[in-house]
């Protein structure tokens, strides 16, 4: 008689391979997807949460950026805390279409974001431009934000800029956009700063949509022409405290004249991208700066 082999005989394999495979399964229904929310004007905003703790810690890029920027932060304060970050719209994975990108419907973009992701108290925190967003931001979301941090931004809120200085600044990027934008940031990084993330900045920020950088650019910039800037810090009665390089000097008493309280730490001999220059130094400003905003005493 013939022997009776199963009419699938490769059924028992398959069976063994998911028993290997169910618990990288598992492991893998826990991992923590990006997630979109609505701005108050339905454009979809890209963002992630990691970790878990309170207050919870935002972070917002600045121009022409993206949440990659923050790449040496977020494992790193994920430990502790519940980091979000997010593209704001016209930047990385959210949606584009605006007509204008202002200041205040990216504070709505951060808004949209927190609010999707749960969080009832956090520290926001902004690099460049992102330290004029997340002033906005907190004005959307009165006594969830308990102070700001700005990372090499907000040096003076009280800084005189006239109509024919912004168009002298923005002139070369509406003329070639790529090669403008290139000269403009480049001023910006040191020369030391090494070369393989030299490069990667220049041709990141240089390949976004000139139609967004230069609305938002322009946007940014008109809160110092109108005098906007210091009257948004007048209103917020938040503590602020930046973590900066010393490209550019700090207007202390300025500062002090609209904000709650406004403190600085300086990194010496450190660029205008010193999150992804100097991770680890800045890192550890960026705890101490945590803590002298929720009231701890630094280490």
């Amino acid at each position: 008689m013939a022997s009776k082999r199963p009419a699938k005989p490769w059924l028992p394999l398959l069976g063994s391979l998911l028993l290997i495979l169910l618990p990288l399964g598992g492991a893998q229904a826990q991992t923590e997807w990006p997630h979109v929310a609505l701005s108050k004007d339905g454009t979809p905003i890209s963002y992630e949460v990691h970790g878990q703790g309170e207050p919870a810690l935002v972070f917002v890029h600045g121009w022409s950026c993206d949440a990659r920027y923050w790449r040496f932060q977020v494992p790193c304060f994920s430990k502790k805390h519940r980091v979000v970050v997010l593209d704001l719209a016209g930047h990385g994975h959210s949606g584009m279409g605006r007509a204008t990108y202002t200041m205040a419907a990216f504070g709505e973009d951060v808004a949209a974001a927190v609010g999707a992701a749960g969080v009832t108290k956090a520290i926001l925190i902004g690099h460049s431009m992102g330290g004029s967003v997340i002033a906005e931001a907190a004005r959307r979301m009165p006594g969830l934000v308990i102070g700001l941090i700005g990372v090499d931004t907000l040096e003076n809120i009280e800084y005189p800029l006239t109509t024919e200085e912004l168009q002298k600044m923005t002139a070369p990027l509406e003329k070639d956009f790529k090669a403008g934008s290139r000269e403009f940031v480049s001023e910006m990084i040191l020369p030391q700063t090494d070369s393989r993330l030299r490069e990667w900045i220049l041709a990141d920020i240089s390949a976004a949509p000139p139609s967004v950088a230069l609305s938002a650019m322009r946007e940014m910039m008109a809160q110092y022409i109108t005098g906007e800037a210091p009257k948004i810090f007048d209103a917020l009665r938040l503590p602020v405290v930046s973590v900066n390089g010393d490209l550019w000097p700090i207007n202390y008493e300025g500062n002090r004249r609209h904000m709650l309280s406004y403190d600085a730490i300086v990194l010496k001999k450190a660029d205008h991208f010193l999150m992804l220059a100097r991770p680890d130094e800045f890192n550890r400003a960026l705890a101490q700066a945590i803590r002298m905003i929720s009231g701890k005493r630094p280490d």
